[in-house]
This record gives structure tokens, C-alpha cells and sequence, in this order.
């Protein structure tokens, strides 16, 4: 167990969860590309269409070019924001991923709002789930064997809600653990998926839930085709307030390579 744990993480750290809007919560980077001008352009392509189209709606694909030099690419923020978030976020992600992932041909990169990628492969509409972003409250719940029944069936439910006809893949709710502890949740696919492979990608996610966040008083994995998190403070909007008890604690981030 612990050699194939040292094979699939990359680091590990404490921070501070409420990290600023411009702070990338992870990046991905693979396939050095052929290095031609015309790939490169048509990544700026991609990405300058990916900002205006998506500021919009909050969601995108697109792509540029044709002959075997193709790149694809969506955007997606995060169900509940406004649009001027969404914009913003979307703006630092395309300005960000191309520093981060010089001269990669499939580059992936994720905020807490916003969520950015292209690849020279079509990936629109297929499941992602090789490679995790996960964020563990390093803090344990009170009571936590009933804590972690608790968030099973508030995950169950947001995740029922992100595949719902009609959701746009975002699902959200919240359930009182004790008179002071409110845990929230919150679970979404990117809006190419359909809904079976939407749930497929949720319950891999819920999967690390067991592995890595039991007992924990909160918990995200990020994958590039959905993401599921709850806390016991509330971080999505509309946004209510916090009981004079909780904290927010401490994360530690784990990178997982398929």
C-alpha cells in the first residue's frame, strides 16, 4: 500500500483553503506540442473563444484547425456563480495555463469558480477521471462515524441533483449534522457529459471520499470532467452565514496521476 501510494502522489502541504481568486487550486500538463506557430495560434484561438463564450453562458467548447493539428477546448464555472465571477475567473485561467504549461499540447487548469482546458485530442464528451486535485480538511469531525453517514446521504443527493434533467450538471444542498454544524455540499459535471456518465464520474469521485478524506470535516476532489466537495461552512452561492463556532481550518492537497 504505501509503494503504490508513493507512486501516485505528488506532494502534499498545508495551506489555507480560502486562497486568493487568481491562485489555481491545481494544473495539468501533458504532450509537448509539435512546436509549429500554427499550433500555438490556434491554442490563443481556442482559449480567447473559450473566455467569451463561456463568460456568457459559464459554459464552452471549442476548437481550431483541421488535418491532424487540431485543438479542442472547454471552460466551465462553477454552477453557482455570477457572471462577473465566472468572467474573471475565466480571464485569469487563459491567461494563466499557458505559463503554467508552456508548450504542452494538452494543458488543464483549475480554480475554486472556473474550470479550463485543451488538448490536441477531441475529449468532448468522454469522462476524465485519470488524474485528481484533492483538497482534505485536516481537521476530524466530532462524532465521526455518524459525521460520515451523514455526508453520504447529502452526497447522494447532490449528485442525484447534478444529473436531474435540467440542472446543467450542478447539484447542491445541505444537511444539520447538530443544532451548530451544517454540512454543505456540492457536486457538478461538465455540461458535455450525459447524465450516466455524468453519475459515473461523481461516484469515482465520491470513491476518494473512503480513501483519502474519512472522518474529515470537509472534502474536494477535482477531476477534469466533474467535481464533488462538501464542508461544514458554507462556500457555494448563494452564500449564508457562518456559525460562530466553525471554523474553516487547514487543507492538505493530494495529487493523484492515473
Amino acid at each position: 500500500m504505501a509503494i503504490m501510494l508513493y507512486h501516485h502522489l505528488c506532494f502534499l502541504f498545508f495551506l489555507i483553503p480560502l486562497c486568493s481568486s487568481t491562485d489555481p487550486l491545481g494544473y495539468y500538463c501533458e504532450t509537448p506540442f509539435n512546436g509549429s506557430p500554427t499550433q500555438s495560434t490556434r491554442i490563443t484561438v481556442v482559449l480567447t473563444d473559450l473566455v467569451s463564450k463561456a463568460s456568457v453562458g459559464g459554459f464552452a467548447i471549442s476548437s481550431a484547425g483541421q488535418g491532424g493539428d487540431e485543438i479542442y477546448g472547454l471552460a466551465q464555472c462553477r454552477g453557482d456563480v455570477g457572471a462577473d465571477v465566472c468572467s474573471t475567473c475565466l480571464t485569469d485561467a487563459a491567461k494563466k495555463i499557458p505559463s503554467v504549461c508552456p508548450r504542452q499540447a494538452d494543458a488543464r487548469i483549475w480554480y475554486d469558480y472556473c474550470f479550463m482546458r485543451y488538448d490536441n485530442a477531441n475529449f468532448i464528451g468522454q469522462s476524465d477521471t485519470g488524474y485528481a486535485v484533492i483538497y482534505i480538511n485536516v481537521d476530524n469531525a466530532t462524532n465521526p462515524e455518524t459525521f460520515e453517514k451523514e455526508v453520504g446521504k447529502l452526497m447522494t443527493a447532490v449528485r442525484a441533483a447534478a444529473v436531474a434533467p435540467g440542472s446543467g450538471g450542478l447539484g447542491r444542498g445541505q444537511k444539520d449534522f447538530t443544532p451548530y454544524v451544517t454540512i454543505y455540499g456540492l457536486a457538478q459535471c461538465t455540461r458535455d457529459l450525459p447524465p450516466l456518465t455524468c453519475a459515473q464520474c461523481l461516484s469515482s469521485a465520491e470513491e476518494k471520499f473512503a480513501d483519502y478524506c474519512r472522518f474529515r470535516q470537509g472534502c474536494q476532489v477535482h477531476y477534469s470532467s466533474c467535481m464533488l466537495r462538501y464542508e461544514i461552512y458554507p462556500f457555494y452561492f448563494p452564500l449564508y452565514k457562518v456559525k460562530d463556532n466553525v471554523q474553516v481550518g487547514q487543507y492538505s492537497k493530494l495529487i493523484l496521476y492515473p
